[in-house]
């Protein structure tokens, strides 16, 4: 009995409590009772953390759209995600594509040009796709992940410190509104008692009246105390929850680096595969490669993305023009001389020893003592730095 007359107490104490803070916030939506205002450095650092939810939202939205476009596959992964299981393992858009230029290639004969480009095809296809998936794998785990994770773990600590110290503020703010009406009401007593010309009795009810108003507002502040305390300790907490979100970001800043070189070693990956691939189909017949070598020369225009290997690449010319500037290269470093150079491609320096190009521009190109055969000495204007001769086309 007396622990259900203990428990009925702290309920009907729990109930007091909430109708204060009801009440409280309801006047204060209407104008009818003053509200304390958050210090202006915690408000910056609401309104950051908040963008800093919503952005992160965004940005892991795109990320997934960008590596798995089709919607229903995202959803299978998500419904195989919440039931903590691993979802099947399908081929990709690029796997399919080569499994199927194989198989048509098998079917043509690989002894015949067409069926053997198309094999050739299909293996650097499903090369392409495994790469895809390993830039998959690695954006999940060290792009996607970091940024769910704080969603569902930081993020929430801080709106459950937020949710309680619109609680106690609550609190504090019902506090000062009980002890202005205790003080009004305290006043009133006061001068009803000066006025007072009745009998003695009832000047002693009204001292008596007057004394326990007292009471009331000394309990009262002794509450407002205790509230105020409670609030700026709650402010606090949710202060050095927000500032943590600075090493949110610092983290998050690490993980985009390494999901650009993620991207990075993808498509680098990709642009040597199809490389080497229209390497392979060059040595084909002569009705075959006329064809692919005049597409080539179509296109000899379209800038190449730079890709940041200290190797380099391999030249995407072919026959005797590749050659006879191989030859120009050679003689340019036995003569110790200089010549002018036209730019085939955009090329990005990657160290400040380096000059960066922009395709279609001439430059001047000399060697150097020491130099690594597969780079030169460029000059623009005052401009000065090595280039890689694979960028490079040699004018007479």
């Amino acid at each position: 009995l007396r622990a259900m007359d203990f428990n009925v107490k702290r309920l009907a104490a729990d109930a007091g409590t909430f109708l204060s803070r009801a009440v409280q916030f309801t006047e204060e939506k209407f104008g009818q009772a003053e509200k304390t205002e958050l210090d202006a450095h915690l408000e910056n650092l609401l309104v950051r953390a908040e963008n800093t939810k919503q952005w992160t939202e965004r940005i892991m939205k795109q990320t997934e759209v960008l590596l798995q476009p089709n919607p229903n596959v995202r959803l299978e992964e998500f419904v195989y995600e919440k039931l903590e299981k691993k979802a099947p393992t399908r081929m990709n858009n690029h796997e399919l594509l080569g499994q199927s230029m194989i198989e048509s290639g098998n079917e043509f004969g690989p002894g015949t040009a067409y069926g053997n480009a198309l094999i050739k095809c299909g293996e650097t296809e499903k090369q392409i796709g495994g790469a895809e998936r390993e830039l998959i794998q690695s954006a999940a785990i060290n792009f996607l992940t970091p940024f769910r994770n704080f969603l569902e773990g930081d993020f929430k600590t801080i709106l459950k410190e937020r949710k309680l110290l619109q609680v106690k503020r609550l609190d504090l703010d019902a506090a000062k509104t009980r002890l202005k009406k205790a003080r009004m009401a305290d006043a009133r007593a006061a001068v009803s008692t000066e006025t007072q010309n009745t009998s003695t009795r009832s000047s002693m009810q009204h001292r008596q009246f007057f004394s326990s108003g007292c009471f009331f507002v000394t309990l009262i502040k002794q509450e407002l105390r205790m509230t105020q305390s409670e609030f700026d300790r709650q402010a606090e907490i949710t202060r050095l929850l927000l500032e943590g979100v600075s090493s949110t970001h610092a983290h998050h800043l690490r993980c985009l680096n390494d999901f650009v070189e993620a991207q990075t070693t993808y498509y680098a990956q990709c642009y040597q595969y199809m490389v080497d691939l229209q390497k392979q189909l060059g040595s084909f017949p002569s009705s075959f490669s006329n064809n692919n070598q005049s597409s080539v020369s179509g296109g000899a225009s379209i800038s190449v993305p730079t890709i940041p290997v200290t190797a380099s690449l391999p030249s995407v010319s072919a026959g005797h023009g590749s050659s006879t500037a191989s030859g120009g290269f050679n003689e340019l470093r036995s003569s110790n001389g200089s010549r002018k150079a036209r730019v085939l491609y955009d090329y990005d320096a990657a160290s400040s020893s380096e000059l960066s190009l922009l395709a279609d521009e001439v430059i001047t190109v000399s060697s150097v003592p020491g130099m690594d055969s597969d780079w030169l000495m460029g000059e623009r204007g005052n401009q000065k730095g090595k280039v890689p001769i694979t960028y490079l086309e040699l004018l007479n």
